[in-house]
């Protein structure tokens, strides 16, 4: 069940002066400094932060020394937070912060572009994702605006996508449900339970009012009344379109970093190259935006 949201608390008069946001590039992507996240923030640096997050869509706040306690604290001033995940372990003592542990023997399943749980049909507004332990080298994660994505598209097929449904389902994360047995009857179970979801192809972002694209490869099955030909050849060409540099930021991951996104209107790819180098990340996923209603930017 989501849980209901914090209020907002408020730190002492030093923390009143500006957020710094250093833009990285113009597509997407920013960092956030002379902010201490194990300290609660006042509302007036929860709001820049915030309108930072719907500028630049991704945040990077370098050097954060936080337990999984602060990392859900701050999360929960942006919304409610996501239930237990079905299948990945959690940090102990703390259900809603799921661990990612990998390395030789647990290789990550996210190296593919993505936008997480599409195949739900309210897919969550953002995720906070920590860095605690990372490899010497490897293991960066890019980020993808799907505004320019869209914005980028041909004039002409435009209007033709903003009338387009698509159906979205776990896709490769099939195998999940399979488990190391194979279970055919686990994995029927849990696709009747997971279900799918078919959402527009173009969306309209809640806070910005700006369009975004809304297929990724990961879950984007099939194009609603598209054969499977026409259908695959419109995604592939979407997919492509959407895997140019000038689309994404690529970060580097430092121990401490922490690092939030607008899950709605970006695609993310976590490389898979410092295997077999372990790496532990903690994540908590907001599902609802609390501000989204407020009617302004």
């Amino acid at each position: 069940m989501v849980q209901t949201v914090a209020p907002f608390r408020c730190n002492p008069p030093e923390y009143s002066h500006p957020v710094n946001v250093d833009r990285l590039t113009p597509a997407i992507g920013a960092e956030i400094s002379g902010i201490n996240l194990s300290r609660p923030l006042d509302d007036d640096r929860l709001e820049q932060v915030y309108r930072a997050l719907s500028d630049h869509l991704v945040l990077f706040f370098p050097g954060q020394d936080l337990s999984a306690q602060h990392q859900l604290d701050f999360a929960r001033t942006f919304g409610g937070i996501d239930k237990p995940h079905a299948i990945y372990p959690h940090v102990e003592g703390f259900q809603q912060v799921v661990l990612l542990e990998n390395d030789g023997d647990r290789p990550p399943d996210t190296n593919a572009w993505h936008t997480d749980l599409t195949y739900y049909p309210r897919p969550p507004f953002a995720s906070i994702l920590h860095a605690r332990e990372v490899p010497e080298t490897g293991g960066d994660t890019l980020w993808a605006s799907m505004y320019a994505a869209y914005d980028h598209l041909p004039a002409s097929m435009k209007p033709a996508l903003d009338n387009l449904l698509a159906i979205h389902d776990p896709g490769s994360f099939r195998n999940q449900f399979l488990g190391e047995d194979h279970d055919i009857e686990a994995l029927n179970e849990s696709l009747g339970r997971v279900g799918s979801a078919i959402h527009p192809m173009v969306k309209t972002h809640p806070v910005t009012g700006r369009k975004y694209l809304y297929v990724n490869r990961s879950f984007t099955q099939q194009v609603v009344d598209y054969g499977t030909t026409e259908s695959d050849r419109l995604l592939n060409y979407l997919f492509d379109h959407i895997n140019q540099p000038e689309h994404q930021v690529r970060h580097r991951w430092r121990s401490g970093d922490l690092v939030m996104w607008d899950n709605r209107v970006t695609q993310h790819y976590a490389v898979a190259d410092y295997l077999p180098h372990y790496r532990r990340m903690h994540r908590v996923t907001v599902v609802n935006d609390r501000r989204a209603n407020r009617g302004q930017p």
